[in-house]
């Protein structure tokens, strides 16, 4: 009786649980909303007809300083002034940094001495070499010591030259990286000197645009900051080689204003002449509903959504011009694309 017992639990378990298994299933089948695709989908359309179509070729890049570096002292030295500030216009050989240079003055005064010694002895030497008082071997030190003295002198000269930092060109000092008492040594930086009263601006360039440039030819250039501000911008370079966008480099040279208005790192666009681009099918993007390589959108053929395959010429702004697959007179779908599939009945509203 106990063996039938452990046999018949545990099939009986085994019953329940299977039981309760399939009720779930069922009452989650009956939970579970089933779209019917033969239903009409409600959307949005719009009747296609060509435009008239104004070519604005504008093309975004960013300002770049004309020179800019940054300074460090050549020989090592503790600085003993800082000339300038961060926002401070420099003139082209304006001191900017004095480090300290008073043992060089000081070796300075010796080797001047020692020249003074030697040129005494040169003259004491050339009178009694002529009398044949001395043989002439002691002039001939004599000349070549003073000789090294003067070279030891101008160095001295040169190594105290380089205690004054100057400004290699005109422009604005962006950076002080650097305080008084400070240590200064080559390759360590200490000042940023830009200029901006000349610039430069890079724009990259879609292969299919790229012979709307020329170089040495002058262009519009305005900020995006200062759009009233338009500056003439001279084609310096068209790049050769194009990046993994497949787009070119060009570059500008630019005269900044009086006031340095435009600075480095500003935005801004090169802007071509409008020119009548004729009559065109232009679409609102937010249609397409298929990839940039591979454009599609909804048309409305006999109460159906058709999906069409398109062309892109170009883009502009939220609104594209379409080349090909549209005609005039059809029905584009423009909203409603939720449960929307290549052959279902719609509703247009």
């Amino acid at each position: 009786m106990k063996k039938a017992l452990y046999i018949i639990i545990p099939v009986m378990l085994l019953a329940l649980v299977v039981i309760r298994l399939m009720t779930n299933k069922e009452t989650a089948r009956k939970q579970v909303y089933t779209y019917n695709k033969e239903e009409a989908v409600n959307v949005q359309a719009d009747t296609l007809h060509f435009e008239e179509f104004d070519v604005d070729y504008s093309f975004s890049g960013t300002f770049e300083p004309n020179k800019e570096t940054k300074l460090s002292a050549e020989i090592q030295g503790k600085i003993n002034a800082v000339l300038v500030d961060a926002g401070s216009n420099v003139k082209k050989g304006q001191p900017l940094l004095q480090l300290d240079n008073s043992l060089l003055k000081l070796q300075l005064q010796s080797v001047e001495v020692q020249i003074e010694g030697l040129e005494a002895d040169v003259k004491r030497y050339t009178i009694l070499t002529k009398a044949d008082a001395v043989q002439g071997v002691l002039l001939e030190k004599a000349e070549l010591g003073l000789k090294s003295a003067r070279v030891q002198k101008s160095t001295l000269m040169e190594q105290i030259s380089k205690t004054t930092i100057t400004a290699p060109f005109d422009g604005i000092v962006t950076a002080k990286l650097t305080e008084v008492g400070a240590f200064a040594a080559p390759g360590i930086p200490l000042l940023q000197i830009t200029d901006i009263a000349q610039l430069k601006f890079t724009i990259t360039v879609p292969e299919a645009d790229l012979n709307l440039f020329n170089t040495n030819t002058t262009y519009n250039v305005v900020a995006d900051a200062f759009p009233e501000v338009v500056l003439s911008g001279k084609a310096t370079l068209i790049g050769s080689r194009a990046n993994v966008a497949n787009s070119f480099p060009v570059q500008f040279a630019i005269k900044n204003t009086p006031e340095l208005t435009i600075k480095a790192g500003m935005f801004g666009s090169v802007i071509l002449a409008e020119t009548k681009g004729g009559k065109r099918m232009i679409i609102a993007a937010s249609a397409i509903v298929g990839s940039s390589v591979h454009p599609q959108l909804y048309l409305v053929e006999n109460g159906k959504a058709i999906l069409k395959n398109i062309s892109v010429s170009s883009r502009t702004k939220n609104k594209v011009v379409v080349s090909t697959g549209l005609s005039e007179g059809d029905v584009m779908i423009t909203g409603g694309f939720i449960n929307l599939f290549d052959g279902a009945n719609v509703n247009v509203k």
